[in-house]
């Protein structure tokens, strides 16, 4: 596939000042969709800061407080999280030594464990969701509606198993 060498750099291209070309659009849209991601990320890590958790933990807190009251097994925890996490049980140990959450093993299968928020967990993401939610208002807002259902639907298609 050929590439128009005379057409303007994409904004993608300019932000990360690359001067040759992409080889595909496949790459670029690869590319910027990481970089959007970058950015995201970064102004969630910024908006827990005061809190001292991370993505993970807050996406952990998350889960859990989406099951409250019911607790969650440990691999059910991991199976939900936007971003798979090996080490969720150092996740847990250290959400639990700061109080946000409890565990307990399961009576009839011992290798169970259910992990549930804690009232402190609650109160934090309380916190949270206000500066979480102005980082979705500030960079996902500008679209209208038509557009946001249409960047869902294309997200939806990229993550669509490839056979």
């Amino acid at each position: 596939m050929l590439i128009d060498m005379s057409r303007k750099p994409s904004a993608i291209a300019q932000e990360i000042r690359q001067t040759k070309a992409f080889d595909s659009p496949e790459d670029e849209a690869a590319v910027a969709l990481l970089r959007t991601v970058d950015l995201l990320r970064a102004d969630l890590e910024r908006a827990l800061a005061p809190r001292s958790i991370t993505p993970q933990q807050y996406n952990v807190l998350r889960i859990l407080r989406g099951s409250h009251p019911e607790p969650l097994a440990t691999l059910e925890i991991a199976d939900r999280m936007i971003e798979r996490a090996p080490g969720i049980t150092r996740l847990l140990d250290r959400l639990e030594a700061a109080r946000l959450v409890s565990r307990k093993r399961c009576g009839e299968d011992r290798r169970i464990v259910h992990c549930s928020i804690t009232r402190e967990g609650l109160a934090v993401l309380a916190a949270l969701d206000e500066p979480v939610r102005e980082i979705g208002q500030k960079r996902v807002g500008r679209l209208s509606k038509s557009q946001l259902a249409n960047l869902l639907q294309l997200l939806d298609r990229i993550r669509e198993e490839v056979s």
